[in-house]
């Protein structure tokens, strides 16, 4: 396109961008860095394309993986030339059924089949194998769905690869027959079953590459071996193919994505184009420089630099702290700094890897003052796994909670059915007994297999109450409450359970219980330590349902963040075993790389990292050395935190001598407070209260704990709050 003649709608677009518009090649792969405006490019491409003439709308195929980019690819497409409304822009799921039912014969199909979900799948299984529990049902759906992802039948030598159950082959292929008996197919099929008819029938595959004449795929990275060897089928030798995508934002092996389809797009594509998007229009170039140093170590990358088009911005900061109550306390100074300085809550973004880490910021967060939501996860509290640990401890101190006691008795599986628990508990409403001694006394009334499973749930019960002290004191040699939580996780089976859920969806359940563990290990092992534990609980609880605001902090993992952007980011527990973990190596260690790509990467205009020396893992504090990717990032990239009195928190990277006394255990316990249990307060909302316990934290100061005469009992930080006073005597 010759100067002077660019079109008004082209207008605007850097050199990179309208060469990859208008090229006009059959194979093209555009690498799109974060933030290098992608989504215009293809949306602009798909315009020109119709705009031009030349092509139909109705012979262009652009898809994606979300309904929410397709329809926004489609709005700004139109936006610039209507008739791109009879294109065809889709999920590559929606686009699968679309295809299916417009060729249904061919698939042995009525038109008007049925596509099941994952629950739909789980119910068939447990259809065909009704004495596998509906949980293990789930399991063998979700694997099943994992092999057709990546294209593996159940006679596939290649089996082994999604389970090692001796079980799975048979199970698979019962649920295949079964399936396409009813005439329905499931969610895995819509790329699946397309794939194989196109590899098939030639007269199909020809007709279907003759309607669609360009196909465009956005975030071509996050594609899995299934729906690349449907593109595959679908592009002919003079079918015009655009993949956009980055190589370094690929972070979704877990789910499928194969980061080798775009690395090895021109392998596969003879004569493909490559345009990098390298302007980057959301960072300043101090960010995307400690961006560009990280990923850098990837062997396996195609390669670009991005190159901001904002000036100025500041260097990353990064703090190295003693544990996690003060990267809590850290984030939260942070935050309350930017809001004084004229900013939004909702202007900052904190990312862990893992759900369990936002515990921490749940509950010290609220008596911060400080607004928060979670995104892509439910609260700490509410999450399965841990409602599942508290419903033990709840009947630990009231054996007559009969939903925590519905809730846990027969979890994982113990074989005791409806007709029993109600039979328990119609016991213990009309004799007056509680749950557990109700279930002591109808044992024998109970079916052989349900009441061996009721004796182990007794023992666990038993045990956990015998290993109680009288004396709330005592803690030292002799375990805390924390290691009660664990000790049950562990014989109950549901550690395991969970852990195999983990394994076989790619979850964090373990994780979480493991968080759970550290919250309660500051509790003693005593009565009064369990009521302590619940009650500050029910008080998180209560104080997250009542965070509603709209302008708060966002607390997301470090996956959840794709395609997000806020001008303040903080990335928290950069330490080894964490992030990475110690298991990682390999293709593995490339994929975390990029996920702390990604993640530093949707920084606007700064950016911190934090690194904790002190980490509290199964209950206990352990001391953890820096995450190697730190080591990894140019020291001239960064500047390292100074605290409020000026001073350098650690000198570099590497911490001081491991004999150094874990902080909480040291200068905490050394100081005093002005607040004391006892004394008399007033507090604005709330009324007259005296203070029940005081805790102390480093930067935070006291933690006041009060009890008002209204009943209600609450917590405050003095240090961030004027509402609570000191009544004089």
């Amino acid at each position: 396109m010759k100067l002077g003649q660019i079109p008004e709608y082209l207008e605007g677009l850097n050199p990179e961008q309208l060469e990859a518009v208008c090229y006009e090649g059959n194979r093209l792969l555009i690498l799109a860095g974060a933030g290098t405006g992608k989504t215009r490019v293809i949306t602009t491409k798909i315009a020109h394309l119709v705009k031009q003439g030349k092509v139909l709308p109705e012979s262009i195929l652009a898809v994606t993986f979300t309904n929410k980019a397709a329809n926004e690819m489609r709005e700004r497409a139109m936006a610039i030339e209507p008739y791109c409304e009879r294109a065809i822009i889709r999920t590559f799921h929606s686009f699968g059924a679309w295809f299916m039912r417009r060729n249904a014969k061919a698939f042995d199909l009525r038109s008007e089949f049925t596509i099941y979900d994952e629950d739909d799948s789980a119910e068939l299984v447990h259809s065909i194998f009704p004495a596998f529990n509906k949980r293990d049902c789930g399991d063998f759906a979700f694997l099943i769905a994992k092999a057709k992802d990546y294209c593996l039948a159940p006679d596939s030598p290649n089996l082994d690869f999604i389970s090692r159950n001796p079980e799975f082959r048979r199970i698979y292929s019962a649920y295949e027959d079964r399936l396409r008996s009813t005439g329905n197919v499931d969610f895995g099929d819509l790329i699946l079953i397309p794939a194989l008819l196109l590899e098939k029938d030639e007269t199909i595959r020809n007709r279907t590459r003759q309607r669609f004449r360009v196909i465009l795929v956005d975030e071509y990275q996050d594609s899995n071996i299934a729906q690349f060897r449907l593109l595959q089928q679908l592009a002919g030798s003079d079918t015009m193919l655009c993949v956009v995508g980055d190589d370094d934002q690929s972070i979704y092996r877990f789910r499928g994505a194969e980061v080798k389809n775009i690395l090895n797009f021109p392998k596969v594509f003879p004569d493909t184009k490559i345009i990098r998007l390298e302007r980057n229009y959301r960072s300043h170039q101090a960010i995307l420089d400690l961006a560009h140093s990280i990923v850098i170590h990837n062997e396996n990358r195609l390669g670009k630099n991005l190159l901001a088009t904002r000036p100025g911005g500041n260097r990353p900061i990064i703090a190295f702290l003693d544990d996690q109550d003060q990267e809590v306390e850290f984030c939260a100074h942070t935050a309350r700094q930017y809001v004084k300085g004229g900013g939004e809550w909702k202007d900052i973004a904190i990312l862990y890897r893992t759900n369990a880490q936002s515990l921490g910021f749940e509950r010290l967060f609220p008596q911060f003052d400080i607004p928060y939501r979670i995104v892509g996860a439910v609260r700490f509290y509410e999450r399965e796994e841990i409602k599942d640990m508290l419903a033990f401890l709840a009947i630990l101190a009231n054996p007559r909670d009969e939903i925590s006691f519905k809730r846990i008795v027969n979890k994982p599986s113990r074989g005791i059915g409806a007709t029993s628990l109600d039979k328990i508990i119609s016991f213990s409403l009309h004799n007056g007994a509680d749950l557990i001694e109700a279930s002591r006394q109808t044992i024998a009334s109970i079916p052989r297999k349900g009441s061996e499973g009721l004796k182990e749930f007794l023992t666990l019960v038993e045990e956990a109450k015998t290993s109680f002290h009288k004396d709330m004191t005592v803690k030292e040699n002799s375990g805390d409450l924390g290691s009660l939580i664990s000790d049950f996780a562990q014989k109950s089976g549901l550690l395991e359970f969970y852990d195999n859920k983990d394994r076989i969806s790619g979850s964090h359940k373990k994780e979480n219980i493991d968080e759970l563990v550290n919250a309660a290990s500051d509790h003693p092992l005593s009565e009064e330590g369990l009521l302590e534990f619940l009650d500050d609980v029910m008080l998180d609880q209560s104080r997250q349902r009542n965070e509603n605001n709209e302008d708060s902090v966002t607390l997301i993992t470090m996956h959840n963040t794709k395609g997000l952007e806020f001008p303040i980011v903080i990335v928290t527990g950069l330490e080894q075993g964490l992030f990475p973990r110690n298991d990682e190596e390999g293709d593995d260690i490339e994929e975390q790389r990029r996920l702390f790509y990604v993640s530093v990467t949707r920084a606007k205009n700064q950016l911190y990292l934090t690194s904790c020396r002190w980490r509290r893992i199964h209950g206990k504090l352990f001391e953890t050395m820096p995450s190697q990717f730190i080591s990894e990032i140019d020291p001239s990239l960064y500047k390292l935190w100074a605290d409020s009195r000026n001073k350098m928190r650690a000198a570099s990277p590497q911490y001081h001598s491991p004999s150094m006394v874990a902080p909480s255990q040291s200068n905490i316990s050394a100081k005093k407070s002005e607040w004391e249990p006892g004394m008399s307060v007033y507090h604005d909302e709330y009324g007259n209260g005296t203070v029940i316990k005081v805790t102390l934290s480093q930067s935070a100061g006291p933690l006041v704990i009060v009890k008002f005469e209204t009943g209600k009992t609450a917590q405050f930080f003095p240090k961030y709050t004027k509402k609570l006073e000191k009544i004089k005597n």
